[in-house]
């Protein structure tokens, strides 16, 4: 599959896609000893030989988890304040981040990766990629506003709902379904607040359709078949 040179080398981790555009103009990238100028090249990332300054460029390998997140870790690669950061929960040598975000005490399904590409699929917008939550508020849900949320409210001046609602256990309103396809900051706790009500906990039960199979503060790689279902999924 032939990829751009300047997408290629970012892939690498080179350099972003505009500071690698800069490296083909000034002559510094070489494709089988050729230097390549023009930045519609094409490379084939299995056949050909790419040097930067003279250095052989290999690609980078891509890693993907699966962490159930548990409370007390905010998710950033590093925290000004000190806080404690998923990051620090992943055995790894490797330069990762988080996919999207889950707020300091919130849990559940949080996926990492280094793969670019990969977390643009899965945070776009126009994707409406699937979330499910559990949620715990701090009063009974009334019927009138459950109507509300699946019909749609607005937040900031832009319309959000909940694509589903419901209450698993009927003599217990307070707890809560809740699935969306938002990756708004805040969207579900913001959601709730506009019709005075406040989440007293709230866990990520999946994203993407993954599920967090495992237990809290643990970890593991994502399956092929995960893999291969979001990019089918979500790359068209």
């Amino acid at each position: 599959m032939l990829i751009r040179l300047n997408k290629y080398l970012s892939d690498c981790g080179v350099s972003s896609r505009r500071k690698s555009e800069e490296l083909i103009l000034q002559g510094r990238v070489t494709v089988n000893e050729t230097a390549i100028t023009g930045l519609s090249f094409k490379v084939d990332p299995e056949k050909d030989i790419v040097h930067v300054d003279g250095e052989k460029i290999s690609p980078k390998k891509h890693l993907y988890f699966l962490l159930n997140k548990p409370k007390g870790f905010i998710t950033t690669t590093n925290d000004e304040k000190n806080r404690n950061t998923v990051i620090e929960l992943i055995n790894t040598k490797e330069k990762i981040f988080p996919i999207g975000r889950l707020d300091y005490n919130t849990t559940g399904v949080l996926l990492l990766t280094n793969d670019g590409n990969f977390s643009q699929l899965l945070t776009h917008p126009g994707n409406k990629v699937p979330r499910e939550y559990e949620a715990r508020l701090d009063k009974p849900l009334l019927d009138e506003d459950k109507d509300k949320f699946l019909k749609g409210i607005y937040l900031d001046g832009i319309k959000g709902k909940f694509t589903s609602l419901l209450i698993p256990k009927k003599n217990n309103k307070r707890f809560l379904l809740v699935k969306c396809v938002e990756g708004r900051n805040h969207f579900v706790k913001n959601m709730f607040k506009a019709l005075g009500y406040s989440v007293q906990s709230l866990n990520r039960k999946s994203f993407a359709g993954i599920l967090a199979d495992i237990s809290v503060g643990s970890y593991r790689p994502l399956k092929n078949s995960e893999i291969n279902h979001i990019t089918q999924t979500y790359g068209k």
